[in-house]
C-alpha cells in the first residue's frame, strides 16, 4: 500500500468529540469554542502526557510451537488462544488493505479518532436511531489491549460496555497511543491481536486455519473474507455449510472487496475477479497439546516434555503459572527428539510387539554427555480412551478387573517410559549388576577380582524362613544361578558377561549394599516407589538390601538408558532433558535448555565398568577378557563398539536390555504395566532385537568410535605371582597361598590329574592374580590326565568358560 501522509487531527477537535460523547459540555455541538475553556482544556492537556499505565500494550497470548531436534519438524502446539504473531512485512498487502477497508478507511489520515465518523455516530445516537460505534482501528486496539492487560474481571467487562464513558476512554487512549506508535506498528499489533473465529486470533492463525497458507500469501478474496470476520467472528462462519453462516460470510467478503475498491486498494478489474472467486476454506485446526501431536508416536515424548516444563520454576512459581506461560507465552521450542532415531525405535517396537497387546515393549534413547533424550517409543497409542465407547479391554490385573477397571492398551496417557504420575517403573533384573561393579571398582576392587561362584550362595542377607529365596532351614537369603553351568571361578568380565548371580551377591557384601544403591542413584536411577525411596535415603536400611544387585528395584527405560549413558560418557552424568533450545517471542534464549551435568564417577571407574560391559553384548574387552555373552547378536548387528547388559527378573515377569555406544544409549523393558506380578513370561527374543536394532539403525553411517581403554590399575590391581602348589596337600597349599597374601577356597568337585588323590591338582587362577584375591584349589581324584598335572579346569580356566547363562542360550541376564 502506498504510504499516505498522516494529516494531524487538531487536539481541539479530538477533545471536542470526547466532550460531546461524555456530556461534559452540553452546548459544545453548537458552540465548539466553549469546549476548549476551563476544565475541558485541562483534561485535554493531561490526556496527552506519557502513555497511560492502563495502556501499556501487553504481550498478548500466543501459541507455543514445539519442534523436533531438526528445528523444522513441528511436534505440537500449546495454546489457549490459537495465535502466532507475524511482523507486518510477513503479512500480504492484500490483508492489510482489506482490514483497513473493512474497519477504518481513514486509518492513515486520523490521529486515532475519526471525527466525521464520531459525529455521525453522535447524531445517530442522540436522535434515537440505532447506535453506531465509529471506532477506529486504533480505538479497537485500545479496547483489546485493555482486555488482555486486565487483572480484574470487572475491567474486562468495562472494556466492552456500550457507554459514552468507555468511548471517551478509548478515544483518549487512542490519541495517546498514536503519539507513541507509528501507524504501521498499530496496524501490525491489531492484525496480530484481533479474533477471527474458531479459536483463531491474529491473521497468521486465521490464514493457516481457513486457507492452509502463510499470511504473506493471502489473495484479495481470501484477505477480504478474513477481514470481514473481525466484526462478528461467531456470526460470520464460513464453515457453517449447512446453516446461514456460509452465505453471510460470503456476502460480508464481497462487501469488503467492494470497500477495497472504494479505498483504491484494488482496481475495478481486480474487484470483478475477486467477486467471481469461489469461497473455499479448509478449517484445519492445528494441534493443541500432546494428544493431537503431529506424529502420534511422538505423543509420549511430547508428554515427557510437558511434564518437564511443568517442573521448571523458571516458568512460574506455581503449576498454573507454568501452564499459562506454555499456552500463552509464544515460545519457540526445539526439543531433543531425533526424528530418525524415533522412527527407528517405533518401527522396531511395532515389528516385535505391535500395538494392541497387553504387554508393553518400551524403548528409550539418551545421548551420553548431554542427557538429551533422542527417542521414546512403545506399543501404545498416546491418548485417552473413549469414555462413552471404550476401546481398551478390561485390565489383565485380577484386582483391577474385579473393579471393572480398563487396561492401559491400546490407548493411554500414562508416562510408561519416563515414570511419574503414579508410574514407578519396572524391575530391570541383572542390568543392576552394573551398579555393584561400579561400587566395587570405586572401592579398589579391580576387574580381575576372582571369586568361586557356587550354584547356590548363602548370603549374609535375611530372608523369610521357608520362603523360596531362603536357604533350607535358615533365614538367610540364598540366591542361585540360572543354571549349574555358571558355577565356578569368575572375574568381573566373565561374571558380568554371563550374569552370574552368585558372583555379584558376595561382591555386593564386600563393598556394602548402601554403596551400590548410592552408585545407582549417582548414575541416574530414580527411586519413585515410596518404600524404595525411603530405603535408598537411609544407608542403614540400604545396607540390608541384598537383592538390589539383581535388579529388584523399579526403574524406567529412560533412567536405565541414562545410567549406562553416564558410564559411556566417562562417568559424566547429565540429567535427562527433552529440550535443546527455548526462545521467547523476542528471540531471547533460555539457559534452562542447556545440559545439566555433573561428575558421577571417576573416568577410570567408568572406563573399567564399560570394559566389562562389552562382554554381555558380544563385543570384546580392550584387554581381551570377554568369554561368553548373554546377547552376542548385539555387537554383530550394531557393528560398532558396544557395551550393555541383559536383565531378567524372577519368573520372567520382565525382560530388559540396555546397549550403548559412545554416542547413544538405548534401553528397553518388556513388562505388563497393569499387572507387574503377571504370570506371562516376558521374552528376550522380543525386547533384545528391538533394542539393538534401534541402536544399529541410529548408528548407520556414523564413524566407529571405540571406548577409552581403562588403566591397568583398575583392571589388574596389584598383581602377585601365584605360588606353584601342584601335588601338595591341601593344608600345605593353603598355607603357602595365604602366606603369599591370597584368600583360599577349595573346590569340592575333584578333577582328573596325575597327582595323588586328595592332593592339589592345580590352582584357579594360576600364574598371576590380584593381591588379596581368591585362589581356588582344584583337588585331584587320582585318575591320570592326558594333559599332565595342573591341566584341565584347575589350570586357570573357569569350567563355565564359553557357556551361556540361562535356559535360553544367549537370552538370559
Amino acid at each position: 500500500m502506498p504510504k499516505v501522509r498522516r494529516r494531524s487531527l487538531p487536539k481541539a477537535a479530538t477533545l471536542l468529540i470526547c466532550a460531546l460523547l461524555t456530556g461534559v459540555v452540553v452546548a459544545a455541538a453548537a458552540f465548539p469554542a466553549v469546549a476548549m475553556s476551563g476544565l475541558a482544556a485541562k483534561a485535554g492537556a493531561d490526556s496527552f502526557q506519557d502513555l497511560p499505565t492502563e495502556l501499556t500494550v501487553p504481550q498478548v497470548p500466543e501459541a507455543t510451537q514445539v519442534y523436533a531436534a531438526d528445528n523444522k519438524t513441528l511436534m505440537a502446539t500449546f495454546y489457549d488462544e490459537n495465535r502466532q504473531d507475524d511482523p507486518l512485512a510477513e503479512i500480504s498487502p492484500a490483508m492489510r488493505n482489506a482490514m483497513i477497508a473493512a474497519e477504518d478507511h481513514a486509518f492513515y489520515r486520523h490521529n486515532g479518532v475519526d471525527v466525521k465518523g464520531a459525529m455521525r455516530a453522535l447524531v445517530s445516537n442522540f436522535t434515537g436511531n440505532s447506535r453506531q460505534g465509529a471506532s477506529t482501528l486504533t480505538m479497537q486496539l485500545v479496547r483489546m489491549s485493555i482486555t488482555y492487560g486486565a487483572t480484574d474481571p470487572n475491567d474486562v467487562v468495562a472494556a466492552s460496555e456500550d457507554t459514552n464513558a468507555r468511548k471517551w476512554r478509548e478515544m483518549r487512549l487512542a490519541a495517546a497511543l498514536e503519539n507513541k506508535l507509528t501507524k504501521d506498528q498499530i496496524l501490525e499489533r491489531y492484525l496480530n491481536m484481533a479474533p477471527f473465529g474458531h479459536g483463531t486470533y491474529g491473521v497468521a492463525a486465521a490464514s493457516r486455519f481457513y486457507f492452509g497458507k502463510e499470511p504473506k500469501n493471502l489473495t484479495v478474496p481470501e484477505a477480504a473474507m478474513i477481514a470481514g470476520l473481525v466484526k462478528s467472528p461467531s456470526y460470520y462462519d464460513a464453515l457453517d455449510s449447512k446453516g446461514p453462516g456460509y452465505g453471510l460470510t460470503l456476502n460480508r467478503r464481497d462487501w469488503v472487496i467492494g470497500q477495497m475498491k472504494e479505498t483504491g486498494a484494488i482496481t475495478e478489474e481486480e474487484k470483478t475477479a475477486a467477486l467471481a472467486t469461489p469461497l473455499k476454506v479448509t478449517g484445519k485446526q492445528p494441534t493443541n497439546g500432546c494428544t493431537s501431536a503431529v506424529h502420534n508416536d511422538w505423543g509420549f515424548f511430547c508428554d515427557y516434555f510437558y511434564r518437564w516444563w511443568m517442573d521448571q520454576e523458571t516458568f512460574g512459581s506455581t503449576s498454573y503459572d507454568r501452564e499459562r506461560r506454555l499456552k500463552g507465552g509464544g515460545y519457540r521450542i526445539v526439543t531433543t527428539l531425533d526424528p530418525a532415531v524415533q522412527k527407528a525405535a517405533y518401527k522396531n517396537v511395532q515389528q516385535y510387539l505391535p500395538t494392541g497387546r497387553k504387554d508393553a515393549l518400551m524403548l528409550a534413547a539418551v545421548e551420553p554427555g548431554t542427557g538429551r533424550v533422542r527417542a521414546l517409543a512403545t506399543n501404545r497409542t498416546f491418548g485417552l480412551d473413549d469414555a462413552a465407547k471404550p476401546k481398551n479391554p478390561i485390565s489383565s490385573n485380577p484386582k483391577q478387573a474385579d473393579k471393572g477397571m480398563r487396561a492401559t492398551y491400546p490407548r493411554t496417557t500414562n508416562p510408561l517410559l519416563t515414570g511419574g504420575g503414579g508410574v514407578a517403573g519396572y524391575q530391570a533384573g541383572s542390568t543392576f549388576k552394573m551398579f555393584t561393579m561400579v561400587a566395587a571398582l570405586e572401592q579398589g576392587y579391580p576387574l580381575s577380582t576372582s571369586y568361586n561362584a557356587p550354584q547356590r550362595y548363602q548370603s549374609k542377607y535375611s530372608a523369610a524362613a521357608g520362603s523360596d529365596s531362603a536357604c533350607p532351614g535358615t533365614e538367610r537369603w540364598c540366591p542361585v544361578n540360572d543354571n549349574e553351568g555358571m558355577a565356578g571361578m569368575h572375574d568381573m568380565w566373565t561374571a558380568f558377561g554371563r550374569s552370574v548371580n552368585t558372583y555379584f551377591v558376595p561382591l555386593e557384601e564386600r563393598v556394602g549394599a548402601a554403596k551400590v544403591v548410592d552408585a545407582a542413584e549417582r548414575l541416574g536411577i530414580r527411586f519413585r516407589e515410596p518404600g524404595e525411596a525411603a530405603m535408598a535415603d537411609d544407608p542403614a536400611q540400604a545396607d540390608g538390601w541384598g537383592s538390589f544387585t539383581l535388579g529388584v528395584s523399579a526403574t524406567t527405560p529412560l533412567d536405565l538408558a541414562n545410567a549406562y549413558a553416564t558410564l559411556a560418557a566417562d562417568g559424566k552424568h547429565c540429567e535427562p532433558i527433552p529440550v535443546q533450545e527455548i526462545k521467547d517471542q523476542t528471540g531471547r534464549a533460555f539457559d534452562i535448555a542447556a545440559p545439566r551435568c555433573d561428575r558421577a564417577v571417576d573416568p577410570e571407574v567408568a572406563r573399567a565398568a564399560i570394559d566389562a560391559a562389552r562382554c554381555p553384548v558380544g563385543d570384546q574387552s580392550a584387554y581381551g577378557k570377554c568369554r561368553g555373552a548373554t546377547e552376542a547378536d548385539a555387537h554383530r548387528v550394531v557393528d560398532h563398539p558396544v557395551a550393555g547388559k541383559t536383565g531378567t527378573t524372577d519368573s520372567e515377569r520382565t525382560a530388559s536390555l540396555v546397549t550403548t555406544t559412545t554416542s547413544l544409549s538405548v534401553a528397553g523393558i518388556m513388562a505388563n504395566p497393569d499387572w507387574p506380578e503377571t504370570t506371562t513370561d516376558m521374552d528376550h527374543d522380543i525386547v533384545n532385537p528391538a533394542v539393538y536394532e534401534t541402536l544399529a539403525d541410529a548408528m548407520k553411517g556414523k564413524p566407529k568410535k571405540d571406548f577409552p581403554k581403562p588403566s591397568e590399575k583398575l583392571v589388574y590391581g596389584d598383581q602377585r605371582s601365584v605360588p606353584s602348589v601342584t601335588c601338595r596337600s591341601v593344608d600345605d597349599a593353603t598355607n603357602a597361598l595365604r602366606n603369599a597374601g591370597f584368600k583360599v577356597e577349595v573346590d569340592p568337585n575333584q578333577v582328573a590329574s596325575n597327582c595323588p588323590a586328595g592332593t592339589v591338582a592345580g590352582t584357579d587362577p594360576d600364574g598371576r592374580t590380584v593381591s588379596g584375591g581368591v585362589v581356588m584349589l582344584r583337588v585331584s581324584n587320582g585318575q591320570s590326565s592326558v594333559n599332565g598335572p595342573g591341566s584341565g579346569p584347575g589350570s586357570g580356566q573357569s569350567s563355565t568358560e564359553g557357556g551361556t547363562s540361562g535356559g535360553l542360550p544367549g537370552r538370559r541376564g
